[in-house]
């Protein structure tokens, strides 16, 4: 036992000697490759190709304290290329191994733009569902992915509504007044668009619910009121009285 203990001390200062010459050496062989990089160029800014990057992302790898060597570029440059050397090799990987969702057959894919193709008003839920009872199990978004997408019919615009239904539309408002000795007074208008007149007008200072929904009525004492009644939310016009009148 006293002679393993009086060996380690010794084994221990034979190691570390061991590895400072290691040290030594690597940290010479950084120095000499950076010397040689400044001497292989006359550019005043020096480009450095894919074999000195490599040589120094294994010389990193080996040994990290090459940063504090360095002097022809920057530690946060080798930390870069070793980086972007990473991500390469994650690329490279990725694209020789054969994972994911197993390719889609061409017959299987003809079948899914046959069926949206004879079947216009069909989407893919329901092209889908009658894949299932045919026994091919594909997930509802491949069958959206490879079926034929017809043109949605454009839906009517306000513009041609209006222009259909002018005949039936009406416009009632209210706005205020001040006068000389200043009142307000709500001015009523009725418009009608498809002549684009005053139809009936009429001025009050306290407007009610009731007195508007008369207003209505002489608006139209003879003729046919209109379909289509625009106006706002306001609860001065009574909802319930105007639409019981139109």
């Amino acid at each position: 036992m006293r002679t393993i203990a009086l060996a380690l001390p010794l084994l221990s200062t034979l190691l570390g000697l061991f590895q400072s010459r290691a040290l030594l050496h690597l940290e010479i062989l950084a120095h000499r490759q950076q010397l040689a990089m400044v001497n292989q160029t006359s550019r005043k800014r020096l480009r450095f190709h894919w074999g000195q990057r490599l040589f120094w992302i294994c010389l990193y790898r080996l040994w990290p304290g090459c940063l504090q060597t360095l002097q022809v570029f920057k530690p946060g440059t080798l930390v870069r290329w070793r980086r972007k050397c990473f991500r390469l090799y994650l690329t490279w990987k990725s694209r020789c191994r054969r994972g994911g969702r197993p390719p889609i057959s061409p017959k299987v894919r003809e079948l899914f733009r046959t069926m949206s193709r004879d079947n216009i008003g069909s989407g893919a839920p329901r092209i889908h569902g009658e894949l299932q009872m045919l026994g091919i199990h594909v997930s509802e978004a491949t069958v959206a992915k490879y079926m034929v997408h017809h043109p949605k019919t454009p839906s009517q615009t306000w513009r041609t509504f209006l222009d259909n239904h002018i005949q039936d539309l009406v416009s009632l408002d209210f706005f205020t007044v001040p006068t000389a000795t200043f009142r307000i007074l709500y001015v009523f208008l009725v418009l009608r668009h498809d002549r684009r007149e005053v139809v009936h007008f009429n001025v009050t200072e306290h407007p009610t619910a009731q007195w508007t929904a008369q207003q209505m009525v002489e608006a139209f004492p003879w003729d046919p009121a209109p379909s289509h009644l625009l106006r706002d939310r306001d609860k001065i016009y009574g909802a319930s009285q105007i639409h019981s009148i139109i």
